[in-house]
C-alpha cells in the first residue's frame, strides 16, 4: 500500500481517529456529557487542592507511557508491527479528539488551553520517541534498528516521564488559577 511509504503516513491514520473522537463526543456520548467529568469545576478544584504522591504517579506513568512504547517496540519486530502502528495511531487520534472535544464542550477555550498545558513539556519528548518506533513499525522490514535509536527512544521517554512527574504538575498548578480568574 502506497500510504505506508509516504511522509504523511502518520497523519493518514491519526486524523481519521481524531475526527472519529470528536464525532463520538458530539453525537454518541451526548448523554454522558450531562454528568460531572474530568473537566468539571469540582474535579479541577480537587486536583488543584490535592497532592500528588510521586511513587504512585511514577508507577502510573510507567504503565501508561513506557508499557505501550515497549509493546509497540516488541511488535515492531514481528509481522504485526504495521497493524499495531496503524491501530496505535487510530486510537491515539480517537483519544485526542475525545479529550479536546470534552474539554472544549465543558470549559470552552479554557478547556483547550488546559489540554495544551497538560501536554507540555513532556510531549516534546514523548512524540519523537513514539514517532521513531512508529516509523520503524511502518517501514519494517526495510528499515534498520540500531543502538543509537534505542538509546534515543529510552532517553526521550525517560526525560518525558521525569518532566511529567515533576514539572507538569507545577505548570498546571500555576495555570489553573489563571484560567479560573479569567474565565469565571
Amino acid at each position: 500500500m502506497k500510504i505506508f511509504h509516504t511522509r504523511k503516513q502518520f497523519l493518514a491514520f491519526f486524523m481519521p481517529g481524531f475526527c472519529l473522537g470528536i464525532l463520538y463526543v458530539n453525537f454518541a456520548a451526548k448523554k454522558y456529557m450531562a454528568g460531572p467529568g474530568i473537566f468539571s469545576e469540582y474535579f479541577l478544584s480537587q486536583y488543584s487542592s490535592g497532592q500528588i504522591e510521586p511513587r504512585g504517579y511514577l508507577l502510573y506513568l510507567l504503565r501508561t507511557r513506557a508499557v505501550p512504547l515497549a509493546a509497540l517496540s516488541a511488535l515492531s519486530f514481528t509481522r504485526a508491527g504495521r497493524a499495531a502502528a496503524v491501530l496505535f495511531l487510530l486510537w491515539t487520534g480517537f483519544s485526542g479528539g475525545m479529550l479536546v472535544s470534552l474539554a472544549a464542550e465543558s470549559l470552552g477555550i479554557r478547556g483547550s488551553l488546559l489540554c495544551l498545558a497538560g501536554l507540555f513539556p513532556q510531549f516534546l519528548f514523548y512524540i519523537p520517541a513514539f514517532l521513531m518506533v512508529l516509523k520503524y513499525c511502518l517501514a519494517a522490514p526495510r528499515a534498520d534498528w540500531n543502538r543509537q535509536k534505542t538509546v534515543f527512544v529510552i532517553l526521550c521517554i525517560s526525560i518525558g516521564i521525569i518532566l511529567e512527574l515533576y514539572v507538569n504538575p507545577v505548570l498546571l498548578d500555576l495555570l489553573l488559577p489563571l484560567l479560573w480568574k479569567s474565565g469565571s
